[in-house]
């Protein structure tokens, strides 16, 4: 009877402990960057998201907060690792399965597949290569935030089945551009787009021409987590601005492919970015256009999402419209056309900050659900 009596305190210490973690408040972000992330005419810095991230890494079971190094301004470049509270407690196993499917060394197809169903699918979601593309990093925040307070199915699944590397490409760039968008006083004089210094320090936009050479320090870095450490299966990067007249590019790309890709690669990506595209058709969310809907290829050999492509790693590229600074999608009467690359157009209306992050949020989704 004693022996049960302890049992049953122990588990019940365990349950009340397993309550307290999931039932703990995670801090709202409006909290610590004293405004909503997403609201018109107001962009976070990385200091206030970095004080923000690192508060609730100590209030959440469900993320584990590390820096993977310097920026070349000296920030620490911080990757917020998001699962379910076992899978977090499990991180090095899940990290060693991944290493060892990426790299196939001494692994039957038999042993590959057995640890295919034991492991997890791994997704890095890089928040914007370019600071002054500001839609993606003010998205992570909230997604983040989601993550870790909402419990409904969908993302009880995603966190059980999925492993999110959820990174902050150029911290650098997101003090400088978010200060310099949030100096003038009046609101309607704020612009992201006249500041007068590199947001990269070295390279500014060219960042993004420096993932197979790998110069800079968040270029190290980030090829370190994904082909060092994590080997994701699907790495997302985001950016901005999209074709005129519409709201975000998503794959498919444009014809030819590259033919030095393996095929699989190319029709992984395919199929993962149709997903996307469906998910915001079905939710209402037009003006997503893929292929002849834009320039973009898998023909740049230099750029993070197409060095993955020869890591057999899936690569996504968006490119979102959006700006805290409300804009107008104009009248392009060609984008008005649907057509299998553009399922669903936009009309022209008035555009705010908050719609181009639900529709990067719900792309996000869309690739953990895949």
């Amino acid at each position: 009877m004693r022996a049960l009596m302890l049992a049953a305190t122990g588990l019940s210490i365990v349950l009340a402990t397993n309550v307290a973690a999931q039932s703990r408040p995670i801090t709202n972000p409006e909290t610590v960057l004293k405004a909503k992330p997403g609201s018109d005419y107001f962009l976070a810095n990385y200091k206030q998201i970095s004080d923000w991230l690192q508060r609730v890494a100590t209030e959440s079971d469900r993320m584990k907060l590390i820096s993977i190094g310097k920026t070349a301004e000296g920030r620490e470049q911080y990757v917020a690792i998001i699962s379910s509270p076992e899978n977090i407690r499990n991180l090095d196993k899940y990290r060693a399965i991944s290493q060892q499917l990426a790299l196939a060394k001494g692994l039957t197809d038999d042993q590959a597949k057995a640890l295919s169903r034991e492991g997890k699918a791994v997704v890095l979601i890089d928040a914007g290569l370019h600071a002054t593309e500001v839609v993606n990093a003010q998205s992570h925040i909230q997604l983040i935030h989601e993550m870790l307070t909402r419990n409904d199915a969908e993302t009880t699944r995603l966190l059980n089945d999925t492993i999110g590397l959820y990174v902050f490409a150029n911290p650098d760039g997101l003090d400088l551009v978010a200060n310099w968008y949030m100096r003038p006083a009046d609101k309607l004089k704020r612009d992201s787009n006249t500041i007068p210094v590199l947001y990269q320090k070295y390279v500014g936009h060219d960042n993004n021409r420096d993932s197979f050479a790998s110069n800079q320090p968040e270029t190290t870095n980030m090829n370190r987590l994904a082909y060092r450490d994590w080997f994701p299966q699907i790495l997302y990067n985001q950016h901005q601005t999209g074709p005129v007249g519409t709201v975000v590019f998503i794959p498919p790309f444009r014809d030819p492919y590259n033919f030095n890709n393996e095929p699989l690669v190319i029709n992984g990506t395919d199929a993962v970015g149709t997903a996307m595209h469906a998910r915001l058709i079905a939710q209402g969310k037009a003006g997503s256009v893929s292929r002849s809907g834009a320039p973009y290829s898998t023909w740049f050999n230099g750029g993070i999402r197409t060095v993955g492509y020869f890591h057999n790693q899936i690569g996504i590229l968006t490119e979102i419209i959006g700006n805290p600074t409300p804009m107008e999608i104009p009248l392009v009467p060609a984008k008005q056309l649907a057509g299998q690359d553009a399922y669903m157009p936009i009309a022209p209306q008035k555009w705010h900050f908050q719609q181009s992050i639900d529709y990067v949020k719900e792309m996000s989704r869309a690739i953990l659900d895949y």
